[in-house]
C-alpha cells in the first residue's frame, strides 16, 4: 500500500520527537531530535530551526535528509526521504509554528528562551513503514468522534437566537460538551487595557475559577489571544500544568486577590480557541480533554467555527445592550434590613470585598461599586448599560471592551460567593441589584 503524509497526521502532534538524520558534505553523520515537525500538504513538511546549527549547516551543504516519525496512537515508525526546498523567516506558516513553540514553550516555563530562527521547508520524496520486530498495540483510547455538520448547525442556530451574554456563553458551553462531546471549557474574556483575559464562565470543573485571570501572550490560552490562531497540545504528560505555576499563591483569595484558572488535573489535551468578531480578538474557548490526541483537525475546525459565532453574537448582544432606553428610577424594596453588609473598596486595584469575601477588581470591581453607591445615596435597585457606558467616574474603555460580558462575569461571581449582593439581569441591557442588609461603604486607598 502507497502511503501519503495524510495517513500520518498523528505523528504531527508532537507527543513523540521526531529524528532527523543528515551529513555532512564528507559524508559524516549527523542525528538531532526535532521539537517540531509540520505537515504542509501532501508533498511537504515543515520543521522548525531553533538551535540546530549542525543540522542547518548539513542540508544546506546536503540537502537530502531522512525524517523518523512515530505515530503515538500505536508506536509505528515512518521513515520520509525529504530533500531541503526553501527556508521561511515569516508568513502565515512561519506564525503557526512560531505560536505552536510559544504555547508549548510557556507550558514548561522556557518563554522566551525557544526563539525560532526559521522554518525549513522540505519536499517528501517517500514515506515507508518500518517493520516492527514485534506486534503493536494501540496506547490510547479511543478519543471523541469528529462533530458532524449537523452538530455543527444546530450550535451555531443556538447561538444565533440567543439575545445576551449569559445565553450565549451557556448555549456555547453546553454544545462544546453535548454537541462535541468535550465536558471540560472555559471562556475567557480579553481586557485589551490591562493585556489580560478573565474568566466569564466555564464547565466540568471542581471550581469555576470565573474571575481568574491570566495574561495575553502566557501558555495555550494567551498565545490563542495574542496571535488570532488556534493552538493545541495532544500531550501534557511531560508538561507542566498551566495553572500550576500560580496556584500556590490562589489558595487564598482574600489575601492574594488572585483567584485560581480552573483545570483538569490529569488532562493529556488542551485547545485554545480565538474568539474572534469584525477583525479582533474578544476572547477564548479553551477545552481540555483527559484522553491523549483528543482535538483532531476537524475537533479544530468545529471549535472554530462555533467560537467565531459566539464572538459575533457577543458583539451584537453587546450593541443592542448599549442602545437600551433609559428607565426610571427603581427604588430599593420597602423592607426590614436588620442586617449591616460591609463593602470594602480598595482604590489602588478597584478590588472590593463583602463582608471582607474578595469578589472582584478592576473594572468588574468598579462597576460593582457604581450600583452600590447608587442603591446607598439614591435607593436605586436597578441600572442600564446605557448609563454605565456614560458614566465618566466609571472610565469604562469603548464599545469593545464587553460590558455586557464584565456584569455576567460580576453576576457569576457573587452567585457563587453566595453573598448578600446579587445582581439579576432584568431585562435587555438592564440589571437590578439585590441585598439581603444594609450596605456600608469604606473606600480605602
Amino acid at each position: 500500500m502507497t502511503l501519503h503524509l495524510r495517513d500520518l497526521k498523528a505523528c504531527f502532534e508532537g507527543v513523540i520527537p521526531s529524528i532527523i538524520s543528515t551529513a555532512a558534505s564528507d559524508g559524516t553523520p549527523n542525528i538531532s531530535y526535532l521539537s517540531h515537525v509540520v505537515m504542509v500538504d501532501d508533498e511537504h513538511v515543515a520543521l522548525s530551526n531553533q538551535f540546530f546549527a549542525k543540522t542547518t549547516a548539513n542540508i544546506r551543504a546536503n540537502p537530502n535528509a531522512a525524517l523518523l516519525l512515530v505515530d503515538a496512537r500505536d508506536g509505528m515508525q515512518f521513515r520520509l526521504d525529504v530533500t531541503w526546498a526553501r527556508s521561511l523567516d515569516d508568513g502565515p506558516l512561519f506564525e503557526q509554528v512560531a505560536t505552536a513553540l510559544r504555547a508549548s514553550s510557556a507550558q514548561v516555563g522556557m518563554l522566551g528562551i525557544m526563539r525560532l530562527k526559521g522554518v525549513d521547508i522540505f519536499r517528501v520524496n517517500s514515506v515507508a513503514s518500518i517493520a516492527s520486530m514485534a506486534p503493536l498495540e494501540s496506547t490510547v483510547r479511543p478519543v471523541s468522534p469528529a462533530p458532524d455538520l449537523l452538530a455543527i448547525a444546530r450550535l451555531t442556530r443556538g447561538l444565533g437566537a440567543q439575545t445576551d451574554a449569559e445565553g450565549i456563553v451557556s448555549t456555547l458551553l453546553t454544545g462544546v460538551s453535548d454537541e462535541l462531546g468535550f465536558g471540560a471549557a472555559v471562556v475567557l474574556l480579553v481586557d485589551e487595557n490591562r493585556k489580560l483575559l478573565t474568566t466569564i464562565a466555564s464547565r466540568g470543573y471542581e471550581r469555576t475559577g470565573v474571575g481568574s485571570e491570566i495574561p495575553i501572550s502566557e501558555g495555550l490560552i494567551g498565545a490563542a489571544a495574542a496571535t488570532m490562531r488556534t493552538v493545541k497540545i495532544n500531550d501534557l504528560s511531560r508538561i507542566r500544568r498551566l495553572g500550576a505555576a500560580i496556584e500556590a499563591s490562589s489558595l487564598d483569595e482574600n489575601r492574594t486577590r488572585t483567584i485560581l484558572l480552573p483545570g483538569l488535573p490529569d488532562a493529556l489535551s488542551q485547545i485554545a480557541v480565538p474568539m474572534s468578531a469584525h477583525g479582533s480578538v474578544r476572547g477564548v474557548l479553551f477545552v481540555e480533554s483527559r484522553e491523549r490526541l483528543a482535538f483532531s483537525e476537524i475537533h479544530a475546525a468545529a471549535l472554530e467555527t462555533i467560537a467565531g459565532q459566539a464572538a459575533a453574537s457577543l458583539a451584537i448582544s453587546e450593541l443592542l445592550a448599549s442602545e437600551a432606553p433609559s428607565i426610571s428610577p427603581a427604588l430599593m424594596p420597602a423592607r426590614p434590613l436588620s442586617r449591616t453588609v460591609q463593602i470594602t473598596h480598595h482604590r489602588f486595584d478597584d478590588s472590593v470585598f463583602i463582608d471582607n469575601v474578595y469578589v472582584i477588581k478592576g473594572v468588574a470591581g468598579r462597576l460593582l461599586l457604581f450600583m452600590l453607591q447608587a442603591y446607598v445615596s439614591e435607593g436605586r435597585s436597578e441600572f442600564t448599560n446605557r448609563e454605565m457606558r456614560l458614566s465618566q467616574g466609571l472610565r469604562l474603555p469603548d464599545i469593545k471592551d464587553n460590558l455586557e460580558t464584565r456584569l455576567l462575569l460580576l453576576r457569576r461571581r457573587l452567585e457563587e460567593k453566595s453573598l448578600a449582593v446579587k445582581l439579576i439581569h432584568t431585562g435587555r441591557g438592564r440589571i437590578g441589584l439585590e441585598l439581603d442588609g444594609t450596605p456600608v461603604i469604606d473606600s480605602t486607598g
